[in-house]
């Protein structure tokens, strides 16, 4: 597969943009190679600058769950950006979001709009904080809450440790009262309660990992999550941005009967468009300024092109729900590369909920960080490129879930089961 264009292109951008990309997973580093530089999107494809077509299971890394292009989405943003694309002002369609999502997640009585999911997983951080105060937040290793000082921290080889600053930049001071414990450990959980409980202001995590693969959690440990929390008057805050709108209508909280307290939104709430948001019982929200002391602001916050992107993909979720689809689609794919990876002899584990999946080259079951890093990414790099020769493109890491999309179809499905038998045969 020729990508001249792809490889002139990044050799230009490493000229003006550090690394030649603005966010470090798609240099490749985790797969190798030079990163291919996309001119469209259509439906369930990514067609490079090349005029290399490939059947698309990133869906820029979750938010595409319409596909590329859906004409409900670009009719909304199109409309709204005959209006204006900003006003620093309120617009109506703020609140007809907000209310959407109030009624879609029963847990969130109030929402904030923001332009990131770092930012609201920030904000969400700081109102923890704000209406606790107390200052220990608790983290998960693995579990990536985008690049806050405070959370870009990486857990030791025991159950707890201290948090250590894993980026240059980022001040000891910042990370001094973040707590890393391991996913899926009861008794560690049990065990930071036990002796911080009165200083810990809340718990984040994804509830459903997907930046160290494809993790769930265990009923135990959410369980312990609820109780825990509950009973020292700390916070439960869900990481939806990945799993918001994507693992059912209500997110992973729907499925797993669960009701955090707070919960961050990203990806599919803005519909491919920068966005973000965080919201929960109104009690918590009303601490945010105006109607509180807790300080959260942003010139392009509940712009109107985001919002009417995002409005229009959970309409369209709401009216047309696609989750049976895509289960159907997940389980054919998942028996399918199950038996390839069995016929080609390798060591996996295909982990997957709903239409998150991933194809661990790791013979043990992935329920951490620490079993997660255990996975060969080597032989996932050279079966990422082995696909990408068969027009099949991957998340570019063995650490990232990939993502059925609403245009798939079985079609799709056989095309990819048919293309992994060769490429897992020979790697």
């Amino acid at each position: 597969m020729n990508h001249t264009h792809s490889k002139t292109a990044f050799a230009k951008a490493q000229q003006l943009i550090p690394g030649g990309v603005n966010s470090p997973a798609r240099a490749f580093g985790g797969v190798g190679g030079s990163p291919i530089f996309i001119a469209r999107g259509e439906g369930a494809y990514l067609i490079d600058v090349d005029s290399n077509r490939y059947l698309d299971y990133c869906g820029s890394w979750g938010p595409l769950i319409l596909g590329h292009a859906h004409p409900r989405v670009v009719a909304a943003v199109t409309e709204a950006m005959a209006r204006g694309a900003t006003f620093g002002a309120p617009t109506e369609i703020e609140t007809q979001l907000a209310e959407l999502i109030t009624q879609l997640m029963p847990s969130i009585e109030m929402v904030r709009m923001v332009s990131s999911g770092t930012e609201a997983a920030m904000s969400a951080i700081r109102l923890a904080r704000g209406y606790t105060g107390r200052d220990v937040i608790i983290k998960f290793a693995g579990c990536y809450h985008g690049h806050v000082d405070a959370l870009l921290v990486s857990a030791g080889s025991s159950a707890t440790t201290l948090g250590v600053p894993t980026s240059p930049g980022v001040p000891k001071g910042c990370t001094q009262d973040t707590l890393v414990l391991r996913y899926n450990d009861v008794a560690g959980l049990e065990e930071a309660f036990k002796t911080k409980g009165d200083t810990i202001a809340g718990v984040i995590l994804e509830p459903v990992v997907g930046n160290m693969g494809l993790v769930t959690p265990t009923k135990e440990f959410l369980a312990a999550l609820r109780t825990l929390t509950y009973n020292a008057g700390s916070l439960l805050i869900y990481d939806e941005v990945m799993t918001g709108f994507r693992l059912a209508l209500g997110g992973a909280q729907q499925i797993q009967n669960m009701k955090p307290d707070v919960t961050v939104l990203g990806k599919i709430v803005g519909g491919g468009l920068p966005v973000g948001a965080y919201g929960g019982r109104a009690d918590i929200m009303r601490k945010i300024m105006p109607a509180g002391p807790v300080f959260q602001a942003g010139t392009l916050s509940g712009n109107p092109l985001a919002m009417a992107a995002g409005l229009a993909t959970l309409e369209e979720l709401r009216d047309r729900s696609p989750y049976e689809h895509m289960e159907k689609l997940a389980q054919q794919l998942e028996i399918g590369l199950t038996d390839a990876a069995k016929q080609a002899n390798i060591p996996h584990r295909f982990q997957r909920v709903g239409s998150m999946w991933t194809l661990f080259f790791n013979p043990d079951a992935v329920t951490d960080y620490d079993t997660a890093k255990k996975s060969d990414a080597a032989k996932f790099g050279r079966f990422f490129w082995a696909m990408m020769d068969r027009s099949i493109y991957l998340p570019c890491s063995q650490f990232e879930a990939a993502f059925i999309m609403a245009v798939h179809t079985e079609e799709h499905v056989k095309q990819t089961i048919a293309a992994a038998k060769e490429a897992l045969a020979g790697i």
